[in-house]
């Protein structure tokens, strides 16, 4: 198997200056820093621009979606979605985008007011009306729902770890039994345009608590809105995350059923982590495990027999 490039600050500088036009020797143009140390296929260029250098051929395949994709959506939401400024090969086979920089911080470090709630019921409210086929035609692939029950199992058996590691009280899983779950499966014909990839780095928000921009498409997919609640709520929290879905149009089973997902999903993956199965920062992952337990109004999983599938 061939060995993927890795790119340099060389590489990057390089390919920055033929884009930006710089002029000069190989020490000057914009400044170039990776976004994070782990992260070396994401750097910021300057303060106005990112670059975002695909890995490999998949990743490649789905950085060209996104540059359809991404004006597909642009019309629909009420928030930024970057713009690309060039675009191509960083080396033989792997894409590259040279995206403007949304201003602002993420959820990770500013937490989202009430006004920006209404941001993301914008955002929510905005993929669900984006035509299905269209993005169909782009090649977004389609996603069949998660089963709630069997990720519920993981989880019991991921919170007794937890447990005994002191992090988490494993007797909050009994909220959701097994009738629960089967009951929060996904309704048919309820599939739509998601972001599918929804984390705090994702979701840009202003200092005043605005969400000012979503990055990140590569992931998008046709299928579980719930995908994207649940993202939110381990994003915003729970409480943001199910009032933006509410004020989005979302009754009240696909926000049960995502708040559940990223509930299920935290504990599962906190677990994972302790016990050396991913990687990533600790501290995150605690984070994310208590924004998706925080406590809603609507809690019990009620009866929802009678109610009519979402639109």
């Amino acid at each position: 198997m061939t060995q993927e490039p890795t790119p340099t600050v060389e590489t990057v500088r390089r390919l920055v200056r033929s884009l930006l036009k710089e002029g000069g020797d190989c020490t000057g143009g914009p400044d170039v820093r990776p976004v994070t140390e782990d992260r070396r296929h994401t750097w910021w260029v300057g303060d106005r621009h990112v670059l975002r250098l695909a890995p490999d051929r998949e990743a490649s395949v789905r950085r060209r979606r996104e540059l359809r994709l991404r004006d597909l959506v642009r019309p629909h939401v009420p928030v930024a979605v970057p713009t690309s400024v060039a675009h191509g090969d960083w080396a033989p086979g792997l894409a590259y985008t040279l995206d403007t920089r949304v201003p602002g911080g993420t959820a990770d470090e500013h937490d989202v007011s009430a006004v920006g709630e209404a941001d993301l019921a914008g955002l929510l409210g905005g993929l669900r009306a984006v035509p299905a086929r269209q993005a169909e035609a782009l090649g977004v692939p389609r996603t069949a729902p998660r089963s709630l029950e069997a990720l519920r199992r993981m989880a019991v058996h991921a919170a007794e770890r937890l447990a005994t590691a002191d992090e988490f009280d494993a007797v909050r899983l009994h909220q959701l039994t097994p009738p629960g779950a089967t009951q929060l499966a996904a309704q048919s014909g309820t599939a739509v345009l998601t972001h599918h990839g929804l984390t705090g780095a994702h979701v840009v928000v202003s200092a005043d608590g605005r969400v000012r921009g979503v990055l990140d498409w590569t992931r998008a997919a046709l299928g579980d809105p719930a995908e994207d609640i649940a993202g939110l709520a381990v994003a915003v929290g729970s409480p943001a995350a199910v009032r933006a879905a509410t004020l989005a149009g979302y009754g009240a089973r696909p926000c049960l059923r995502g708040l559940w997902l990223a509930r299920c999903d935290t504990v599962v993956r906190l677990t994972d982590h302790l016990d050396g199965r991913v990687g990533g920062a600790l501290a995150l992952l605690r984070t994310q495990l208590r924004r998706a337990w925080e406590p809603i109004l609507l809690e019990r999983v009620t009866d929802l027999k009678g109610h009519e599938p979402e639109p």
